[in-house]
């Protein structure tokens, strides 16, 4: 039988752990036996643990020494402690004597980063502080974090300081006439905050130019293709499909495009600019649902292929967002009386401004009832603008070239083109559809115990994350989250498109069929008959010329 033990029962050695033995009894006579047991069981104790490395006899002995120099009181008690402390003696970092590697903490390395936050700017002095007080963009994020706060929402002290540092150095390098502090999308490495702005009149970078000149070399490289095409004699069939019209992205400072982007991955990193959003961006952003990475240029990987990489897609999300959780108090903005004199613009107003005689209402009014808040931001169509445009209507140089042509132009527009019409600016967020059983929003106070000294805060079911607060005349909104929209069942990816149908099949494509070896025997009789009727047609003819000659 085997033993419990390193040593089998015919091994020297086998049975010193048993209780009432010991190897000085004169049960072994053998010396040579003693020796060779105690040198196996030295062995064992000098066997190295796969996990630490380390074995059991230094450990015992470092042990022993450790507790013959400090001579604890109750050794046997801690016994425990001391080969804990034993074992993390080992692993701990040895530092030259002569060169000391310095270990950089985590703290060290974020306080690095953010200490370009905290230093002034070369010529800055109190005087200038002073003078730009009134006038700076810069909002108070200290502030509306606090409000936030009453009702358990918002980063912590110090993450909000150091944004607000942010965003006072991006306000120095950009020419900003509006700055807010949109909210914070998480990431699966790194996560996003925002900063949305306004740039000043004439300030802001035109990017069409460039779009102006791929399009101009995109249509050359067209007209050779063309000129190719009519040179070849045997021009395979042409497709007749036509791809849907590209709908153009609206103008900067308009729609969707009103404010500008900024974003950074953590505060003292350098702010970077989004992309203006397009409509297929927006489109196909309703389709997908994809975690953000925290790169920019990362690949946006998913069906229907997103027309661009995760600086786009972030993009599109907080328009999405924008579009339907920035929310305000009932009175607090107001349409400008000129436009109330003139007629209706397409597609509804698009501004409005403060209304100096606004009266808010008390926190039970703003929570009981959703009718006390509306929509500042337009809503997005189905078509992904704000504004509807006829992707087929054509201009007065594209009608008079048609003219000519007199082509046929369908006179209704498919159902993705048709004209969508969305809610107003400045709608009651009771308009708003509910999720299945559950409103679009929730309005609550931040706390009941003190009921006077109460902020009013309304969170998004729609889009998880997005908070509004109201206390008096001031209010903000907000975002923290991972930047999608909560839908009651399971994410379904879009179907593929059907499969196309084959080319129509006809004489001039159908391939001839081999013929049989009958077939062909027989083409060859009635080809060796074709030419022994044409040689006799000839002989005869040349008789008869022969004959003539003769007479």
């Amino acid at each position: 039988e085997r033993g419990h033990g390193p040593y089998q029962p015919h091994e020297p050695g086998y049975g010193l752990y048993q209780p009432g033995y010991s190897p000085y009894d004169d049960q072994i006579p053998d010396p040579k036996s003693r020796t060779l047991a105690i040198q196996n069981a030295k062995a064992y104790l000098l066997k190295s643990s796969t996990t630490s490395g380390l074995n059991l006899y230094d450990h015992l002995a470092n042990m022993l020494t450790k507790i013959l120099d400090e001579q604890p009181r109750n050794a046997v008690d801690i016994i425990e402690n001391i080969s804990k402390d034993v074992k993390w003696a080992h692993f701990q970092k040895k530092m030259d004597t002569l060169r000391d590697e310095h270990e950089i903490l985590p703290t060290f390395e974020a306080a690095e980063k953010r200490k370009a936050l905290f230093l002034k700017a070369n010529g800055e002095g109190d005087e200038e502080l002073e003078e730009e007080i009134g006038e700076t963009p810069l909002p108070n994020v200290m502030e509306t974090a606090f409000y936030f706060e009453q009702a358990g929402i918002g980063l912590s002290k110090d993450e909000s300081y150091h944004i607000f540092l942010a965003l006072k150095k991006l306000i120095s390098v950009q020419p900003i006439q509006t700055c807010r502090f949109w909210g914070k999308i998480l990431g699966l490495e790194m996560n996003y905050i925002i900063a949305e702005v306004q740039y000043h009149e004439g300030e802001e970078e035109e990017e069409t130019e460039e779009e102006a000149v791929t399009e101009e070399g995109g249509k050359g490289v067209g007209e050779v293709e063309d000129e190719e095409e009519e040179k070849e004699k045997d021009e395979p069939p042409k497709s007749t499909y036509k791809p849907p019209p590209v709908i153009p992205k609206e103008e900067n400072g308009t729609g969707a495009n009103k404010y500008v982007y900024f974003v950074c991955n953590e505060p003292g990193k350098p702010w970077v600019k989004l992309p203006p959003v397009t409509p297929a961006q927006i489109v196909c952003a309703r389709k997908i649902k994809k975690f953000f990475t925290g790169r920019l240029d990362a690949p946006v990987v998913s069906f229907p292929p997103f027309p661009g990489n995760e600086a786009n897609y972030l993009r599109a999300q907080i328009a999405r967002i924008s579009a339907g959780t920035q929310i305000s108090p009932i009175g607090f903005y107001q349409f400008a009386e000129e436009e109330d004199e003139e007629e209706e613009v397409e597609g509804g107003r698009d501004t409005y401004e403060e209304n100096p005689d606004f009266q808010p209402l008390s926190v039970a009014e703003m929570v009981d009832s959703l009718s006390a808040w509306v929509h500042n931001v337009q809503s997005i169509l189905k078509q992904g603008r704000c504004v509807w445009l006829n992707p087929l209507q054509k201009t007065e140089e594209e009608e008079e070239n048609e003219e000519e042509e007199k082509a046929e132009e369908p006179d209704e527009l498919p159902q993705e083109l048709q004209q969508g019409i969305g809610p107003p600016l400045l709608t009651p967020l009771s308009e708003d559809e509910g999720i299945q059983n559950m409103p679009a929003w929730t309005a609550q106070p931040s706390t009941n115990l003190i009921p006077q000294y109460a902020v009013a805060v309304l969170q998004s079911n729609r889009w998880p994350g997005a908070y509004a607060f109201a206390s008096g005349k001031k209010f903000d909104n907000i975002y923290f989250g991972w930047g999608h929209k909560y839908s009651p069942e399971n994410h379904a990816p879009a179907l593929p498109p059907p499969v196309q149908a084959e080319y129509p099949s006809g004489p001039e494509i159908t391939e001839m069929r081999d013929p049989t070896v009958e077939e062909e025997l027989a083409f060859k009789a009635a080809r060796e008959e074709a030419l022994a009727a044409a040689e006799e047609e000839e002989d005869e003819e040349g008789a008869e010329e022969d004959e003539e000659e003769d007479d």
